[in-house]
């Protein structure tokens, strides 16, 4: 018998206990006051409007529906990119899927059985995903338990000695699972040692507009790798969090390539790779994604509603540390309010909690 999955067995044990106390702390799945499911109004009425169209059940090419992933690139990368033209996307069954499409493309053109180094700590299917697509997994700090934020001096000191041409992962915002995400001068240093060690920027960007309830301003470290144009990028993108789209399992693998010729020979590998992996992605969730993003009105519904979200996860942690500071306690609990997204590292030992 195979041990539970360390987060998803959360959730089982979550299911089986019938204390009506009972609250679920483990997968990250945003939650309405009463704890129930939010479907966004954006998203309910382009499932409304794809079911009056009458559309077929058809199987969708390998790289999936055009319109989505012509319409995600342009969320991710900025619509005025100039990564839009040279960028070989595939879409992906949701983030995960993108990290394994990811992993098996590096693994197979990334020099002889490479190294991933994921931040310390990282998402806990980081390294299960990419150690079964056949990479090595390597770790630099990030966390700094004592300040209960960002480590930049180690991390700084981690990455230069990576060995030159590395792939490095990155949360692109909202870090899971500490909430730490570096400011935009910290992303500067950071962008400056990658390009210096000729490392590959390999971002996960699960969290588009749910940190800071701007997409655009959570998309900055991403944009602005690509502009610098020298480290290599290539993005894991998911509409789970930021749509709500969880068990859709909509999202996008990318690559931005040098120019088109290569974009082509790119999205020629990507799809052999795909092809044995699960021949073609879902439909249904992507036509969701692709209408929500395309139509203006939606779009702008969808926009403020993640801007909604994303103020009453701030607005938590607010209230959290006001409370925690009436009831005077001694130590310090602004790390609560420095953090962002929906993980928390609260700095309380085991036996605390």
């Amino acid at each position: 018998m195979g041990p539970p999955d360390a987060i998803l067995g959360i959730t089982e044990a979550f299911k089986r206990d019938t204390d009506a106390r009972k609250m679920n702390l483990g997968v990250g799945a945003y939650r309405t006051d009463a704890g129930k499911p939010y479907v966004l109004g954006a998203v309910q009425k382009a499932e409304a409007s794809l079911l009056a169209q009458g559309l077929d059940k058809e199987y969708l090419p390998i790289t999936g529906l055009a319109r989505f992933t012509g319409a995600a690139a342009e969320l991710a990368y900025g619509a005025g990119s100039s990564a839009l033209g040279r960028l070989a996307i595939t879409q992906s069954v949701s983030g995960t899927g993108a990290l394994r499409i990811g992993g098996a493309f590096l693994q197979r053109f990334y020099g002889a059985q490479p190294t991933v180094y994921l931040p310390t700590p990282s998402w806990g299917n980081h390294a299960a995903v990419f150690r079964d697509s056949g990479l090595k997994v390597g770790s630099y700090r990030y966390y700094d338990p004592a300040t209960r934020g960002l480590n930049l001096d180690a991390m700084l000191e981690d990455l230069r000695a990576l060995p030159r041409g590395s792939i490095v992962l990155l949360h692109a915002c909202a870090h899971n699972p500490t909430g730490v995400d570096p400011t935009a001068a910290q992303w500067a240093q950071i962008q400056r040692v990658v390009e210096e060690g000729e490392h590959l920027a390999f971002f996960d960007m699960a969290y588009q507009g749910f940190a800071t309830g701007d997409a655009d301003r959570d998309a900055a470290a991403l944009r602005a790798f690509v502009a610098g144009g020298k480290a290599p990028v290539v993005l894991s993108q998911s509409f789970a969090k930021n749509m709500g789209l969880y068990g859709e399992r909509v999202g996008t693998f990318s690559i931005v390539g040098a120019d088109a010729a290569e974009r082509d020979r790119l999205l020629s590998q990507l799809k052999i790779l795909v092809r044995p992996l699960y021949s073609n992605p879902p439909v249904h969730g992507a036509r969701i994604a692709a209408e929500v993003l395309t139509q203006p009105e939606l779009r702008q519904e969808w926009l403020g509603e993640v801007k909604t979200m994303a103020d009453r996860i701030i607005g938590m942690r607010q209230a959290l540390r006001a409370r925690l500071e009436q009831l005077g306690s001694a130590q310090s609990w602004a790390h609560i309010t420095d953090q962002i997204g929906m993980f928390c590292f609260t700095g309380l030992k085991p036996e605390q909690v």
